[in-house]
């Protein structure tokens, strides 16, 4: 089989994710004969060549700059470090990630590697993903991006995005795949104690609303409703508890939770099904009772909604992912 993206190489960066570099190495960069050959050439490049501290206290140590990217046929970065709303991803990196999408390069980022991409101006118009804690700031930081918070990763052909941390893993294994085809992406899977096809999407993984911050005058009103969610909660009823008006009470709502009144209800009510899916072996049903959903059809429908699969379908994995 001819492969045409043989050529991979992983754009380092100081201070990026140790765990999102080593999913590249270990899956482009390790030898796979028994599996396929030739397969892939792998290199590391660093904005200098030398060592790059990553991690906490880790140097990645190369011989390639960024100039050396020009190789690739692919180009992956990793998590770009962002410890607060205003971090920018290193002017270098940006360049080096659009001028090797300039040249016909794959562009494949990982987690918060969105955001390089994002500011390269590569995901304009374009479905993107990363880490459900920052797809938020994604939207908000560029708003020509189309992101979509629920997905694994996100393959637009020449530019492709993960969700968070093993999320890299997904993609890494879908881009073998896509080159290799699913037998040789299949073994690959095998030999990294992993699924080939992980179901759901983060989705399921992602904490559901709270305050983002402690407002005395609502935080009441929150710890009342979270103790009643199993009884049928009104606009009209929250906003009395609270003597406002609904009007008063949506906008304080979306203040604090970023959500309106009963948007935030559903979330938390979803959120309990998924406790009680996880902890308890109460049926669906009972379930829905319990946490203000009424019927098990109502819990599968919103549950699938948010949570991206079947209650019965998340027991099951959750089961058996603990043991």
């Amino acid at each position: 089989m001819v492969v045409s993206r043989r050529r991979v190489a992983v754009a380092v960066s100081d201070r990026m994710g140790l765990f999102e570099l080593a999913i590249p190495c270990e899956v482009f960069g390790q030898r796979r004969e028994r599996f396929v050959e030739p397969w892939y050439e792998f290199r590391v490049c660093a904005a200098e060549p030398g060592r790059t501290r990553v991690g906490a206290d880790f140097l990645a140590d190369t011989v390639y700059g960024f100039d050396d990217l020009d190789w690739a046929d692919t180009v992956v970065v990793p998590a770009y470090p962002l410890p607060t709303m205003f971090e920018q991803p290193s002017a270098a990196l940006v360049d080096a990630a659009r001028r090797a999408h300039q040249r016909g390069a794959r562009i494949v980022s990982l987690c918060t590697g969105a955001f390089v991409l994002a500011a390269a101006g590569l995901l304009d118009g374009r479905r993107a993903t990363t880490h459900w804690m920052y797809t938020g700031l994604l939207s908000k930081r560029y708003p020509r991006v189309r992101v979509d918070p629920s997905v694994l990763y996100v393959d637009e052909g020449d530019v492709l995005t993960s969700a968070g941390l093993a999320a890299g893993l997904d993609l890494c294994l879908h881009v073998v795949r896509l080159d290799f085809g699913p037998e040789v992406a299949n073994l690959l899977a095998r030999r990294l104690v992993i699924s080939p096809h992980r179901p759901g999407g983060q989705a399921q993984y992602v904490e559901m609303p709270l305050p983002r911050h402690e407002d005395d005058s609502l935080a009441p009103l929150l710890h009342w409703a979270l103790e009643h969610l199993d009884e049928p909660l009104t606009i009209e009823q929250l906003a009395a508890h609270q003597s406002v008006t609904p009007r008063t009470l949506i906008r304080r709502f979306r203040a604090a939770t970023g959500l309106a009144p009963l948007q935030w209800l559903l979330a938390q009510r979803v959120q309990r099904a998924r406790q009680l899916l996880e902890s308890t072996d109460n049926s669906p049903g009972r379930i829905a009772e319990s946490c203000g959903l009424g019927t098990e059809a109502n819990l599968r429908h919103h549950f699938a909604k948010l949570v991206g699969r079947s209650p019965t379908d998340y027991r099951r994995d959750f089961r058996s992912s603990t043991g």
